[in-house]
């Protein structure tokens, strides 16, 4: 399989289901388009990435013997409809989690996968939106420091990650706790189930 991602937890998710992996990360213009739902946005850049990973595949001639192709991309966002990336600093990694405190927020991953054949030609697309509801703890500001301080917050969007350290901020969630961490993998795998049976 080709995945569109150098994340190690989506690697690690999808060996777990079987599949020897080439990781081709798209780099693409995540920007926000003017009154671009988070959901749309986050379905947007999935698709945008899968399309990259493709392009890349086929100017190095890279072919897969799985014929299958994944990208996906996670968001964090409120019931504003702000999206929280990933924080550029400690300062800022700090202010977003005292905007979770104690409150219900999303994070939707979005997904794209696709079935090719042996010269890279698309066969098939599925993609979809995966989105799940977390609720944080009211966390003190020696909590937020403390936290902030392990440097784990820094390269998760919405500065936290639930399979680590941040699982200490998580009340409750309601949806697929793999959609948290980053790809929600019993979807995705009927997604692929249902791609390579056309």
């Amino acid at each position: 399989m080709i995945l569109a991602s150098q994340s190690p937890r989506r690697r690690q998710l999808l060996e777990e289901l079987g599949y020897e992996l080439e990781a081709l990360p798209a780099d693409i213009d995540e920007a926000r388009r003017e009154d671009e739902a988070p959901v749309a946005l986050v379905g947007r850049l999935a698709e945008q990435k899968a399309d990259a990973s493709l392009a890349a595949a086929r100017a190095r001639g890279i072919a897969d013997k799985d014929g299958l192709l994944v990208a996906a991309d996670t968001i964090v966002w409120d019931d504003e409809g702000d999206v929280l990336g990933k924080p550029a600093d400690a300062a800022d990694a700090a202010r977003m989690l005292r905007e979770l405190s104690g409150k219900i927020h999303h994070v939707s991953t979005g997904c794209c996968a696709l079935r090719l054949s042996e010269d890279l030609e698309e066969l098939g697309r599925s993609a979809f939106v995966e989105t799940t509801d977390v609720e944080f703890w009211p966390l003190s500001d020696a909590q937020i420091a403390s936290y902030v301080a392990t440097g784990e917050p820094m390269d998760k969007a919405g500065a936290y990650g639930i399979q680590g350290l941040g699982r200490l901020l998580v009340r409750g969630i309601r949806g697929d706790y793999f959609s948290v961490v980053g790809l929600p993998v019993s979807r995705l795998a009927r997604e692929l189930e249902a791609l390579t049976d056309r």
